[in-house]
């Protein structure tokens, strides 16, 4: 089971293997008390899609096939991630955005779930 999660929510030992999927590390995040298992860098969209998106909605559906397309020839990290899946019972995926209807973590659980890594 893959669920998603802003990180500034309240931890919750329900949520299992807290991985953050963010590229850049949210601000004002203590390390020390994220509760994260791991960081998954690279599985995050490239820093040229993440700065042409900007968060900006009106990009969403373009961002959505453009992410989709580098998680198709990210091998290494959807592996990567098709491992802790094995692994582990219930992943929660951490992502730092305040719109949580148009982030990049949504697209990768979508992703996720459409290559049955879940």
């Amino acid at each position: 089971m893959i669920t998603i999660k802003r990180i500034y929510e309240a931890y919750d030992p329900h949520d299992g293997y807290r991985i953050l999927v963010d590229r850049l590390w949210p601000r004002g995040v203590k390390k020390e008390t994220a509760h994260i298992d791991e960081w998954m860098k690279d599985i995050a969209p490239s820093p040229g899609l993440r700065k042409w998106f900007d968060h900006d909605p009106a990009k969403w559906a373009v961002f959505s096939k453009k992410y989709d397309a580098e998680l198709d020839a990210n091998a290494a990290a959807v592996a990567a991630m098709k491992k802790c899946a094995k692994e582990q019972e219930k992943i929660t995926l951490l992502y730092g955005a305040k719109d949580e209807e148009h982030t990049h973590a949504l697209v990768l659980q979508q992703f996720l779930k459409k290559h049955r890594i879940t």
